[in-house]
């Protein structure tokens, strides 16, 4: 039996607190960086951080993915979920519309016989 296996039949409450397992880690070496950064030594510490803060996103990204079942079982978070899902699909398709727009806008205007006359 593998470790997956183990988290995937985890209940849900301690599926959720699993999930501060990598940020409390994280958290304490992102601070060792600071403090590494703070001696003097500025690019150790900011690799160090930069490190930190990447594994940190994987880590979480990748224990999120196994747990997430488990997760939307819970109303709360099955209702904060949907939410935050909708309000990713609105900017994108809003930030969408604006670059179309903004393209459309300046194929028109540097469109031949507009704009400037040399």
């Amino acid at each position: 039996m593998g470790l997956r296996a183990a988290i995937e039949r985890l209940p849900p409450y301690p599926s959720l607190l699993l999930l501060g397992v990598p940020w409390l880690a994280i958290e304490s070496i992102k601070l060792v960086a600071l403090v590494v950064a703070g001696e003097g030594h500025w690019l150790s510490g900011a690799a160090f951080y930069v490190c930190a803060y990447a594994a940190g996103a994987v880590g979480t990204e990748r224990l999120f993915v196994i747990v997430k079942p488990k997760l939307v079982k819970l109303p709360w978070f099955a209702r904060a979920w949907a939410r935050l899902i909708g309000v990713y699909a609105r900017t994108r398709n809003w930030l969408f519309k604006c670059i179309v727009s903004s393209r459309a806008k300046r194929v028109v205007r540097d469109a031949p016989g507009r704009g400037r006359t040399p």
